[in-house]
């Protein structure tokens, strides 16, 4: 069990609601990540676990109940909690959102990177049997209403639901991601990215140097759209990539050109530890989404042959 020295409080704005959110982030005895909702009176403290993951079709991983105390886009903290090795953390948050800060986990791992973590090693989570899960496996999950609009969204766009999430055994220390994204808009394209994250200093080092900064990203002409249906109030050019109308270009500036699917490895990274470890496997994400993401945990913890853990030191 890992955990930080003293805590760290972190502001901004969520990306949805628009509005100033806070969280503190408590070190504790008790194991697993959890999140609070001190905005809200009597609620109980939130596991971030992949089988209390209550939303994806936001493009964000939301934890808890839907009906009464949840935390949207989590994925980014939760990525950044991973990289920094915490895995025993009491987040209490004032609102329904992680704060978005620039639509990266650099901020948080920088914050984190302040205070002292225990040493103690993540939990291993040993992947046996190859699991995949696809986008049609998500879509035949959602009401006929969704689907269609799904479908018709996907018309326009010109996109296919053909993405996949597959896990396949390893040597059991080490997680390797590669992530492919393919998008019709030029200025994305076909972009394919590997990270591999084995605890060492220089795996973390990588992230923090290649990966960590990539922020989230969107079509400028969306934005409206969402706003108006009480989404993405919060989405400026300060944290997110805004891609111009015609999908050639960008409003703001990009750290990499394949900023795009460097982002995906942070989603990956943050929606895997929901696992309550550190998934040692081979990673395929092509087209993947934070609803892949989930489901193909939700499969490999479906049997225990699929898998072996090996508790932290």
């Amino acid at each position: 069990m890992s955990t930080i020295s003293k805590k760290i409080k972190i502001s901004g704005q969520g990306i949805h609601s628009g509005q100033k959110v806070n969280i503190v982030v408590l070190p504790t005895d008790k194991k697993g990540i959890f999140f609070k909702r001190v905005d809200m009176s009597g609620t109980d403290l939130i596991p971030a676990l992949f089988d209390n993951v209550g939303e994806t079709k936001m493009r964000n991983t939301t934890i808890g109940s839907l009906s009464g105390a949840y935390v949207q886009t989590i994925e980014h903290l939760m990525a950044a909690l991973f990289i920094v090795g915490v895995d025993s953390a009491i987040v209490e948050i004032d609102g329904a959102e992680t704060p978005i800060i620039d639509g990266s986990a650099a901020e948080f791992i920088k914050e984190f990177q302040k205070v002292a973590v225990s040493s103690g090693k993540l939990k291993r989570i040993i992947v046996k049997r190859e699991i995949v899960v696809n986008a049609k496996d998500v879509f035949k999950q959602l009401s006929l209403l969704e689907r269609i609009k799904i479908w018709f969204f996907n018309k326009i766009a010109g996109r296919k639901i053909d993405g996949f999430v597959r896990l396949s055994p390893n040597s059991g220390n080490v997680l390797n991601i590669n992530a492919t994204l393919v998008y019709p808009e030029k200025i994305i394209g076909r972009q394919s990215f590997s990270y591999s994250f084995d605890g060492t200093v220089d795996s973390v080092e990588d992230f923090i140097r290649n990966i960590a900064r990539a922020r989230t990203f969107g079509k400028y002409s969306e934005w409206e759209y969402l706003k108006k249906r009480g989404m993405g109030r919060g989405a400026n050019e300060s944290n997110v990539i805004a891609l111009n109308d015609t999908g050639d270009g960008t409003i703001n500036e990009l750290i990499w050109p394949d900023e795009f699917v460097r982002h995906k490895i942070i989603d990956v990274v943050g929606d895997l530890f929901t696992s309550g470890g550190m998934v040692c496997a081979d990673v395929e994400s092509y087209k993947g989404s934070h609803a892949m993401n989930n489901l193909v945990l939700r499969k490999l913890f479906s049997n225990p042959k699929n898998y072996d853990i090996i508790d932290a030191e």
